[in-house]
Parts: C-alpha cells; structure tokens; sequence
C-alpha cells in the first residue's frame, strides 16, 4: 500500500476509534443515569414501603416477627453469594460476547443459571423442613408459642422468594452485559410495589397482620426481579438451555471467585443478623426500633455510597487493568472524599432533626407508632448514624478490591471483625439494650473500614511498585475523613443545644409544626457544618459548590458579557 493510501486510511481509522470511545461514554453516561434514578426512587420507594408497614404493623411484636422472618431467607441469598452475581457473572458473558460467541456466552448462562436454581431449591427444601429450629437460633427470646408458630410461618411464605431474587440476579447480570439496564433498575420499585400491595390488603383485611406482607415480598419478588429481566432476556434472544457439567470452566471460574464470599461471614451482612438475635431478648418494640432506624439510615448510605460506588467502579476497573494503578486510587479516594462529605451531612440531619423525620414518616396518623416509639426510634438511630459513614464507605473500598480482583481479603477481614465484635454485640445488649446494640453495629462497621482502608493503600502501594511507579502521598482519606467528622460532631453538637432551645419556641407535634422545627434544625446545623469545613480547608466542598455552579448557573442571553472560561471554551470548540 502507498504512502498516500496509508494518509487516507489513518484519519478513518482515528475517527472510527474516537466514534467509538464516544459510543462507550454515551452507554456509560446512560447508565449511570439510569441507576442514579432509579437508586433515588428505590430508596423512596423502600421508605414508603417501611412507612406502611410502620403505620400498619407499629413498633409491635408483630413488627419484630416480620422482621425476624427475614434472616434464614436472607442467609441463604448471602449462601449463594447472590450480591455478587452481577461482579462476578459480567466478566465470563462479556468474555464471549466480545468474541462474537453468543452462543457461548448463553451457554455458559445456562450451566451457571441451572446450578444455581438445582442449589437454591435445595436450600430452601431444607430451611422450610427445619424452619422451626431454626427459627429458635434466629430469635432465641421469642418464647411465646402463638409468636413463635407465628415467625415459622412468615418465614416459610418469605423463603422462596429468594429463589427468584438470586435467578433474577443472574438474568439481570446478563442484560447488564448487554448494556441493557432499564429493566435490572426498574426491578427493585417493582418489588417494593410488591410489598406496598400485600400491606395494602393487610389493611383491608386485619387478620392478616404481618402475613400480608410475607405474601407481598414473595409476589414482589417473582414480578419484578424476576419476570422482568427474564423477560428482557427473551426479548434480547436468550437461549436458555438444560446443561449442567459439572467440570465446565466457566462454572468453575464462577465458584471460585464467589466461595470467598459464599463461606465467609462479614461482618457487612451478619451485622443485621447478630442485631435481630439479639433484639429478640429486648422488650417488644425494640427491634421494630432498630430496623425503622436503619431504613432511615439507608436513604443517604444508598444515594450517596452506592450511588457512587456503581458510577466509578467500571472506571476504576479499567484504569486497573490499563496498569494504571495510581490514577484508580486517585479516583477512588476522589470518590471517597466526596461521599463523606455528603454522608456526614446526613448524619448531621438524622442526629438533629431525628425525631421529626421519624415522626412525620411513621407518626402522624398512626395509632400504633406512639410519640415515644418515634422518640425511641430517633435515640436509636443516633447511634446508628455513627456508623452511617462506613456503612456507604464499605461500597467503595469493597469496590477498590474487586478491581484488583481480591475477593478473599475483604471478606477474611470482615469475618474476623465480626467473630471479633460478638461478644460486644452481647455485653452491650445486656448493658445498653437496643442503644447499645446501635453502638456496637456502628463501632464494628467503623473499624471494618479503618482496617479495610489501611490494607487497601497497602494493596494500591505494591501494585504500584510492581509497575514501576508509586502512590502520590497526598493522595489518601484520613486527614479528610478526621477533620469531616470533627466537623460533623460540631454541627450536632451546637444543632442539638439549639433544638432544646427551638423545642420551647415550637413545641407541637402537628405536621406544620414538625415539618418547620425539622427543616429550621437541619438547615441551622448543616451551615454550621458547612463553614467548619470551609475553615478546615477541605477542596472536597469547592468541587461540589463548582458543580452546583455549572449546574444550575443562569445561561447567558444575547448580548450578555461572555467570561473568561466561557470564551476559553468557545475557543476550544472552534478549535476542535
């Protein structure tokens, strides 16, 4: 070929490639988008949904039942390591979807998705047989026969739901590897809806109790995490086949990398379970106090944690994978630094105006969620709120591991802790009944990420080595996260002194009232919050003010004086 055919050739081969880096950001862009929505509208969702069983079932032994019934279901679904299905599963499909073999790829489905379903109804044939003595090692304080026969029974209508949730898993995973995520994000609301009808029907029919729903989270969940992506699937050609060889590599590859998880018991996962055991031992109500805290606890940790973590874990893996180890840690301790800063200011919100956001979501017109259980539910949650920055932590560090492809390390690490924090779940049930447990699940969850964190730089520090190259040492979280908490005590210390003085100034319990004390008591403490971190100097607040600046800035009309960064980018563009 001739010099001057090459001249011809080059330009369209760099125009196809930068076409396609511009494809690929489009589909991340889109993407992201989808999953920010729909984690925001999960997180309303799950609220109302805990606002209607607050409101129908109260902080009653009815409510703890409901609860209770959720740990051998959800053991089984942490057996199979169905949170790391889509991690682990996208890698193998998308292998042999980029060689062009979708007949592989489907294949390769089918002996993963038929092991999974010839286990998981395995399983729960042997947890509906021994529900019952199991159910006395979930709650070992429920004694009463009528509330024990009772737990058995919820958690046998609850039990094979988890066969459609971890199935539904797997075919969400494959429509991911396809980049097609609008039905794996519509799923969860589905579910939710789900429970919203079965509690709906509780009303109409009182007898129901709990019972409504149990049945509500199985129909929820054969709707929407399940029937949904599989019918994505369908629609994207899936071939669904009956294999099941034992010795297939992809099988094999699969098992390996989920058995870290599946035999481990990180203290992520059995923290809610030790929390449910030993709340069982607590008066009636107690339990009901602790998991209406964390729902509450959740909204932020999901909007903010795993918001972020989705968004940047496919960056970090590809700067990983590119060898350039050194810019992923960057990023993610970017990452990092940014959602501290936003779920400390959660907690700022949940410690001071707790009581009212309890109360205007589970109180008001509800004759069975009492003024003190919306005051013990708030006390609760204070002391839940002090983890709540390592709860969203833990999705980004966990996310930092796995793009090294470490799946062993995190999890060894938070099964020690939590092997390590029982006996203090215990002491302090005993010492402290349902505040003390808070104070143990948000000690355990904060040292599981200082530990976690510090064998993460360690781990980032010799990949980088290898490669020739080394970490920035400015670059890291302790200094921030130190002077972000500070911050954070300040603004709930001086947000509570000006409660006790607000709450004479304000003292109802009528919506207006508790709706203006909450906003006056969270927009007091948060500039407070805000100027201590602007005096400590943290960047992290002038990236955020930057895009709230890009973001919601007036457009400039013709005729109106152009800036200095708006000509520059003019110039760019005319460049270009």
């Amino acid at each position: 070929m001739s010099s001057s055919s090459l001249d011809l050739v080059r330009p369209g081969i760099h125009l196809e490639g930068q076409q396609h880096s511009q494809r690929q950001t489009r589909v991340i862009g889109i993407a992201s988008m989808i999953w920010g929505v729909s984690i925001l509208l999960s997180r309303v969702m799950g609220l109302v949904r805990e606002q209607i069983i607050g409101r129908t079932l109260g902080a009653s032994r009815q409510a703890d039942l409901y609860f209770a019934s959720f740990t051998l279901p959800d053991f089984l679904n942490y057996l199979l390591a169905a949170g790391a299905l889509s991690i682990v599963f996208i890698p193998i499909f998308v292998a042999h979807l980029q060689r062009g073999d979708n007949a592989r790829a489907w294949t390769s489905f089918s002996i993963i998705a038929n092991f999974i379903v010839l286990i998981c109804m395995l399983g729960i044939g042997v947890l509906m047989i021994f529900a019952r003595p199991l159910a006395a090692l979930v709650a070992p304080g429920i004694v009463d026969p009528s509330e024990f026969d009772t737990l058995v029974r919820l958690t046998r209508i609850v039990l094979p739901a988890q066969l459609f949730h971890i199935v539904g898993g797997l075919l969400s995973a494959a429509l991911m590897a396809q980049n097609l995520h609008t039905l794996p994000a519509l799923a969860p609301l589905v579910y939710s809806a789900g429970i919203i009808a079965g509690g709906l029907v509780g009303i109409v029919y009182p007898d129901l109790g709990a019972e409504g729903f149990a049945w509500g989270v199985l129909i929820g969940s054969i709707a929407g995490p399940f029937a949904m992506p599989l019918y994505g699937c369908i629609k994207s050609e899936m071939r669904w086949l009956p294999l099941l060889p034992v010795k297939d590599p992809d099988l094999r590859r699969y098992l390996w990398l989920s058995v870290p998880i599946m035999i481990g018991f990180s203290i992520v996962i059995v923290d809610e379970w030790i929390v449910k055991n030993q709340a069982s031992y607590l008066a009636a109500g107690n339990l009901a106090h602790l998991q209406y805290g964390r729902t509450l606890m959740k909204v932020p940790i999901g909007m903010f944690g795993m918001a972020l973590g989705v968004a940047s874990y496919p960056t970090i893996s590809e700067l990983v994978a590119t060898g350039a180890v050194v810019r992923a840690y960057a990023l993610l301790c970017r990452a990092m630094r940014l959602m501290l800063l936003l779920t400390f200011a959660a907690q700022v919100c949940l410690t001071v105006a707790g009581f009212e956001a309890v109360y205007l979501i589970w109180g008001l017109a509800a004759h069975r969620f009492s003024l003190a259980d919306a005051q013990d539910t708030a006390t609760v949650m204070a002391f839940l709120c002090i983890g709540l920055s390592g709860w969203a932590a833990q999705t980004l560090i966990s996310r930092g591991f796995y793009a090294l492809g470490s799946t062993w390390l995190p999890t060894l690490v938070g099964t020690a802790i939590a092997i390590l924090m029982t006996p203090a779940y215990i002491m302090l049930r005993e010492r402290g009944g349902a505040i003390g447990l808070a104070i143990a699940s948000s000690a355990a969850i904060v040292l599981y990420v200082m530990v976690l964190g510090w064998l993460q730089r360690r781990r980032f520090e010799r990949e980088a080595a290898i490669r020739g190259t080394a970490l920035d040492e400015s670059e890291g979280m302790l200094r921030v996260t130190l002077l972000l908490a500070v911050a954070a005590v300040i603004a709930i210390g001086l947000g509570l002194l000006a409660r006790f003085e607000l709450l004479l100034w304000l003292p109802g319990v009528d919506a207006g009232t508790v709706l203006a004390r909450a906003t006056i008591l969270c927009t007091t403490s948060l500039c407070v919050y805000i100027a201590t971190i602007w005096l400590f100097r943290v960047h992290e607040l002038e990236e955020i003010q930057a895009l709230l600046w890009r973001t919601f800035r007036p457009k400039h009309t013709t005729g109106a004086p152009a800036t200095d960064e708006d000509q520059a980018q003019a110039g760019q563009r005319q460049t270009n």
